[in-house]
């Protein structure tokens, strides 16, 4: 197969850090190729070089064999290449058809022309097979269908090349493989695909050849079918994975319960409908459910940032439901948020004041209001080696870091607390394998010290793999709850498309 696009010898540096070291890939027409590696693996870097976002310190970047330069996107798009990104670049409030059009509208006499958009979008979407709505507003569109909105965006302008970042980070099991069919039928339409992505079990479904980064540099170019999942970690980690720790059998007391909580919508089904559940001293309990179907108001309403109409919420015994969260925090409770800039860091504060966050009252960080990060700077040092986060120092600002090294560094402070009861919400989105490795076990770690974890995860293979009971959230309500034992992927699909599994199920609200 013809090159369609090489980047030779790709090296950038900021200051002494070399993001990429003398890094070469190829892409032919109709392949998908997939580059893994770890957080701060250069991957990124790479595509923004590509994407010409950023300029190479050194290196080329030819297509169809002739050599180009990019002094910004806008000439990548003229070249025929295109970028989704992985946080989505969308006009909430503007239809799906304007979003795909925006910058190459249809007018006549200088006015837009909104049919003739909703035609062309309709006719780009039939031709590549991508299911949207033209004229729904982007704002009301499920993160998949924003997705779609993307690819279709850059397919409108014609590109040949199409980057996807870390495009399953934030979608449900069905929408994964929805996407992974897209991306195949793109290929085999002539348009070849550069896939990051931590997920080796995608990689292996859909990439023709995958080429893995560490520390900058290439360790290795295969193609799928001469490699197998154990040996591509490997290749990114530079070591062999190890097996999840061993689960002690614990038959703890009731740690939190709730109570036919309840929180009301806008509309006419309420967020959460009289939901109630127990979590044990010991016990990792999972939560599954197609997104948005009330898991982000669980935690919400758990933690403290939403309160309830009505129900209770009762942590060892003590009555939570009407305190605020430094009160929680107090009672026990520490919290692995799902948005991480949103709810876990300030992206202006440096990496220490990050870690620093929810200890800055405590005597031994705390003089007369004045806070000590002296004292603090070597737990935050000892994080850093332990979760291999890379930071270029104590002081860099944490919306510099990458999305997985600020997730370490986020499950890294809360794990410190050491509190009876966490909540881990997506604890390892955009964390790559061996990072991935750590946080497990560390979650079976803490579990088996006796404390009890509500674990909230997209990833169905994360929730089987810790959980020890399991609950499906659908449209506000528990729909069935599963021992270990007893769980599946399958099991778990059909409860969260709503259906109804033949599987026994304990009623939740009557566990004590």
């Amino acid at each position: 197969m013809a090159n369609l696009l090489e980047m030779k010898g790709m090296s950038k540096k900021y200051g002494e850090f070399l993001a990429n070291d003398g890094v070469s890939i190829s892409v032919g027409k109709g392949e998908v190729l997939a580059i893994v590696g770890e957080n701060g693996a250069g991957k990124t870097t790479l595509m923004k070089m590509l994407y010409g976002l950023e300029q190479p310190s050194s290196g080329q970047i030819l297509l169809n064999g002739k050599p180009v330069t990019f002094s910004g996107p806008l000439d990548a798009i003229a070249n025929g290449i295109g970028m989704v990104h992985q946080h989505f670049m969308l006009f909430h409030d503007f239809s799906v058809a304007e979003n795909i059009v925006i910058g190459h509208e249809p007018k006549k006499f200088g006015f837009f022309k909104r049919n003739d958009a909703v035609r062309s979008v309709n006719q780009i979407a039939e031709q590549f097979r991508i299911n949207v709505s033209p004229t729904k507003k982007a704002g009301d569109c499920s993160v998949g269908e924003q997705q779609r909105i993307e690819i279709l965006k850059v397919l409108y302008q014609g590109a040949d090349i199409i980057i996807l970042d870390e495009p399953t980070a934030v979608l449900t099991p069905f929408e994964v493989d929805e996407l992974l069919k897209t991306i195949r039928f793109l290929a085999d339409q002539g348009k070849s695909i550069i896939l990051i992505t931590h997920k080796l079990r995608e990689v292996m479904k859909v990439a023709d050849r995958v080429t893995v980064l560490r520390n900058g540099k290439v360790t290795g170019s295969v193609s799928k079918t001469e490699t197998t999942s154990d040996q591509l970690a490997q290749m990114m980690v530079g070591r062999k994975l190890q097996k999840l720790n061993e689960r002690d059998n614990l038959d703890g007391d009731t740690l939190l319960k709730i109570k036919g909580i309840t929180m009301a919508s806008k509309g006419e089904k309420p967020l959460l409908d009289k939901v109630s559940l127990t979590v044990r001293h010991g016990e990792i309990l999972g939560v599954a459910g197609v997104s948005g179907n009330g898991q982000s108001e669980l935690i919400q309403a758990i933690s403290g940032l939403s309160l309830v109409n009505e129900g209770r919420i009762l942590l060892k015994g003590n009555d939570l439901t009407d305190q605020p969260v430094e009160a929680r925090r107090a009672a026990g409770l520490s919290h692995i948020p799902e948005d991480r800039y949103l709810w876990g860091a300030a992206k202006d504060a440096t990496v220490e004041e990050t870690g620093l966050m929810g200890s800055q009252r405590k005597p031994e960080y705390n003089n007369r209001s004045f806070i000590q990060k002296r004292a603090f700077r070597s737990t935050v040092k000892e994080w850093i080696n332990r979760f291999e986060i890379k930071a270029s120092s104590l002081e860099e600002k944490s919306g510099n870091l990458s999305g997985g090294n600020l997730q370490k560094l986020i499950v890294a402070r809360e794990l410190a607390f050491k509190t009876p009861f966490l909540i881990a919400a997506e604890p390892t989105r955009g964390v790559d394998i061996g990072a991935m490795e750590y946080i497990h076990d560390a979650l079976i770690e803490k579990r088996n010290s006796g404390d009890g974890i509500l674990l909230v995860s997209s990833e169905l293979s994360e929730i089987l793999a810790l959980s020890d009971r399991i609950i499906v959230l659908y449209e506000g309500k528990i729909v069935g709850e599963l021992e270990r034992k007893d769980a599946n992927e399958e099991r778990l699909s059909v409860l969260m498309a709503g259906g109804i599994e033949n599987v026994p199920t304990k009623k939740t609200s009557e566990t004590s």
